[in-house]
């Protein structure tokens, strides 16, 4: 049996754009002898749709998209199409005119009609994933007769959990595909390869694994297609990080590719890049691939990024490059009073290095314009911070206006480690509509810079020596107001993405009051972070879609044995 994967890159929303690409992928893999396809998890609608599957109108579309899709795809092979299916009756009911409409499913597509529909049994609700709010669940795994044999479809969460493999195994299916829309962070494959494994052991099946690939606002999917034997040996896989279609033939007894079609690097722009090569290359490739996609999916044509001499802005500007092309990257350098000239000189040559357009203009007059008015309004001289804040919202309504007069998006250059702590200014350099690097701790932002320095030096040294400054007032440096990066990040990760107390992390050896203080400004910062700009998920646990915690009241910790302390709220806004 000749199956083809094909990866595709989808657009949430996009149904005849997405149709289009199913119908290339089915047209090549006909004339390569496949005699079937199967596509990501909702390759119609694009994943995750969120409310649009709550609406009637969106579903009848794809419907119709299917049935096009039926008249258009070549005879002789079978389609399995992701897709939202109609519930059926038993499924949880719609309420009025919202509701669960639809299962999250597949269409099987063969002769110019649709033969079989399947609907994904665990519905997945936690971490990224809403699914019980917007699907009726199915009840059990769809088995179909293709290719001469009897195929069972697995629909993503499906296959983390030993029952419905064998269910489809105990309904006569002697191979097993599953169709995905899996997002990616840094040892996700290596998951997905266990898991995947232990199902091909526990039923002595063959298992085609099936993942979509691209970004979609906070999700990056990062293909890696890949098929096990029925001991579970991994014997094919798939491109990461880019689109294309393959044919692999299952033998029974283990899978061989026959032919292959892989798109492009998601790095093009900086072909000099390495991808895929340990953790820094799975970011490099991860976040120019969310790049890509933000600004093609949303109907930009540039992108523009404060450019300020530090590491956080040269490591943007490289990954918006490496995605983009430097002609589609305008780089701003806003000098203060308090800039330095080190920071001038830096900017320029890292825009000089990567080729991309650069202005500067500088702020003074504005400030000064802007500490007028505030003293006249209030009667008397305005505070330090009132001031360091002023002077990042001017810079962020420049790149608003470079951004609106050049059609393109501003891309933010806030790490985790700021977006943590809420190191950071409302309308001011968080303004803007993608943040590339929210998901990378200080210490990771700057292990990926030295990452690209050792390929082609685009980063001055003295950026990635120099201690890290907002550069607001004379003098001023993060350690002032934040512990050390490296302890901060050490306390940070455990507190973020490993979910430990205070009082475990001060057990760990952290010092009480620090641990603290840094919980403190997590939690004092939320209502900043629902403000930020969405940014592309790397890790286990980002701020975003992985963490949801309420805004106003507080809460309490007991940090080395002390009494609980109350959450300070942040009431400058700053």
């Amino acid at each position: 049996m000749r199956v083809a994967v094909a990866q595709l890159n989808t657009r949430v929303g996009g149904i005849e754009e997405n149709e289009e690409r199913i119908v290339a992928a089915a047209e090549w893999a006909a004339g390569e002898g496949a005699e079937v396809l199967v596509t990501p998890e909702l390759a119609v609608s694009g994943y995750p749709p969120e409310d649009w599957v709550l609406r009637r109108e969106f579903g009848e579309a794809c419907a119709a998209a299917v049935e096009r899709l039926a008249r258009r795809l070549p005879r002789g092979m079978t389609v399995v199409v992701g897709t939202p299916v109609a519930r059926r009756e038993g499924d949880a009911a719609a309420e009025g005119g919202w509701g669960r409409w639809y299962r999250n499913g597949v269409a099987v597509v063969a002769e110019g009609r649709v033969v079989a529909e399947g609907a994904k049994v665990r519905l997945p609700n936690e971490g990224v994933f809403d699914e019980v709010r917007y699907f009726a669940a199915g009840k059990r795994p769809l088995v179909v007769a293709t290719g001469g044999r009897r195929v069972g479809v697995l629909i993503c969460e499906d296959v983390w959990s030993a029952e419905p493999a064998q269910a489809a195994a105990a309904d006569g299916a002697e191979v097993l595909v599953v169709v995905n829309a899996s997002p990616f962070y840094v040892g996700k494959q290596q998951v997905r390869e266990r898991v995947v494994g232990a199902r091909a052991r526990e039923t002595g099946l063959g298992i085609l694994y099936v993942n979509g690939v691209g970004g979609q606002d906070e999700l990056v999917f990062d293909g890696g297609s890949f098929a096990v034997t029925g001991e579970g040996q991994v014997t094919w896989r798939g491109a990461f990080f880019r689109e294309g279609v393959a044919v692999i033939r299952w033998t029974g007894g283990g899978w061989e590719e026959v032919a292959a079609r892989w798109g492009e690097r998601p790095t093009r722009g900086l072909p000099w890049l390495k991808e895929e090569e340990g953790v820094e290359g799975m970011w490099m490739a991860a976040i120019a691939l969310a790049i890509g996609d933000f600004v093609r999916k949303c109907g930009g044509n540039e992108v523009v990024v404060g450019l300020s001499g530090g590491i956080d802005s040269a490591l943007v500007t490289v990954l918006a490059t490496a995605a983009l092309g430097p002609e589609s990257v305008q780089t701003v350098m806003m000098p203060s009073p308090y800039t330095a000239a080190m920071s001038v000189e830096d900017a320029a040559a890292v825009a000089a290095a990567l080729g991309v357009r650069h202005a500067v203009v500088p702020i003074a007059p504005m400030m000064e314009t802007f500490a007028a008015g505030l003293r006249a309004g209030l009667g008397g001289e305005v505070g330090t911070v009132v001031l360091e804040n002023v002077q990042a919202r001017i810079r962020g309504t420049l790149l608003m206006g470079f951004a609106n007069e050049r059609g393109g998006l501003v891309l933010t250059t806030g790490n985790k480690s700021e977006l943590a702590t809420g190191y950071a200014t409302l309308y001011g350099d968080m303004a803007g509509a993608f943040a590339p690097i929210k998901d990378l701790y200080k210490t990771e932002v700057y292990r990926l810079a030295r990452w690209v320095n050792q390929q082609r030096a685009v980063i001055p040294e003295r950026v990635l020596q120099r201690a890290p400054s907002a550069e607001l007032r004379p003098g001023q440096v993060d350690a002032e107001r934040l512990p050390p990066y490296p302890v901060l990040d050490a306390i940070l990760y455990r507190y973020v993405e490993e979910g430990q107390s205070p009082a475990a992390i001060v057990g760990a050896g952290f010092s009480p009051e620090v641990v603290e203080g840094v919980v403190r400004m997590v939690q004092g910062s939320e209502f900043k972070r629902r403000q930020a700009a969405v940014g592309p998920k790397v890790s286990r646990r980002a701020f975003g879609r992985d963490w949801r915690f309420p805004i106003a009241g507080s809460a309490g910790s007991r940090v080395g044995g002390k009494e609980d302390w109350a959450l300070e709220r942040v009431a400058r806004g700053g």
